[in-house]
């Protein structure tokens, strides 16, 4: 499997291209750009990709699909169904959802030798998907029609349901190289819905799964399991914080204050009602 990728100088958001080594399928995941440098690559290996697989909604994660449809008219932009009426306006081709079909957990798409099993990661948002790709094992011939398949092989109980070998993961605003996503952007759900997913989900996947997250570098699941200082306290190996704090302009707990991709810092607070948050690290005051 190949993957490249380009990285926005101001989102820090990332775009991927992924073809498996003989080249005869290839898609992208997301599409914040810049896109040249990856129609570049893919020309160069002679590619047609079938497929956008969008994330999520937000701008910094689609604003160049209408870059990519333009390139290949006959490209399948695919997104969680709750997440496509929130794609309008957004995907910087004039077509938002009206131009986007819906993929979703339990389906499963099979472009040329890869494997993609969509997961629904919710916390960042609502519909939020990571994508799971492994390559097929040789006796398997890739699907006719759009590589589309409902369901999962019935032979399978790897998490995710790929049934071949080694497979990445893309986690979208999920989860990042020590850190995590938050949960106050548009179309956001809660920090319960967050946990579930890294800890119920992505951190299930095997050791040595790749993690390609919508920002920043890759790492693995091993990597974050050890190092991510969020997962870390829970698991219990590191204890909470207790410091009294101001986040979001109202009185809060700081739990942890942890790295974030964009070099700053992501906040787990916990409110007086006992219920908690993922905030940027900017919106934290610490008392004296």
């Amino acid at each position: 499997m190949i993957v490249e990728s380009a990285t926005h100088p101001q989102f820090l958001s990332n775009t991927y291209l992924v073809c498996d080594e003989p080249g005869d399928g290839a898609f992208f995941v997301d599409a914040g750009g810049p896109v040249e440098p990856l129609i570049g690559a893919a020309e160069r290996r002679r590619l047609t990709p079938t497929h956008v697989l969008l994330t999520h909604h937000h701008f910094d994660h689609v604003c160049e699909v209408g870059s990519l449809r333009e390139r290949w008219p006959g490209l399948a932009v695919l997104i969680s169904p709750l997440e496509r009426e929130l794609l309008q306006g957004a995907a910087g081709d004039g077509q938002g959802e009206r131009g986007t079909g819906t993929v979703d957990a339990g389906e499963t798409l099979r472009v040329g030798r890869l494997e993609v099993h969509p997961l629904h990661t919710p916390g960042h948002t609502a519909g939020m998907l990571s994508f799971l790709v492994g390559e097929l094992p040789e006796n398997l011939a890739p699907g006719g029609g759009d590589g589309r398949t409902a369901g999962r092989g019935p032979s399978s109980g790897a998490p995710g349901g790929f049934a071949g070998g080694d497979a990445v993961v893309f986690t979208g605003d999920t989860l990042f190289k020590n850190s995590v996503g938050g949960v106050k952007a548009p179309g956001h759900t809660t920090y319960t819905d967050l946990r579930d997913s890294i800890m119920g989900t992505l951190m299930e996947l095997p050791p040595g799964t790749v993690i390609y997250p919508g920002h920043a570098e890759a790492t693995t699941v091993a990597e974050e399991w050890d190092r991510n200082r969020f997962i870390r306290v829970w698991r219990g190996l590191d204890a909470e914080g207790g410091e009294p704090c101001q986040a979001l302009g109202e009185p809060a707990t700081l739990i942890l204050l942890g790295d974030d991709y964009d070099g700053g810092t992501k906040a787990w607070v916990r409110w007086p009602d006992g219920t908690d948050d993922i905030v940027p690290g900017s919106q934290v005051q610490r008392k004296a």
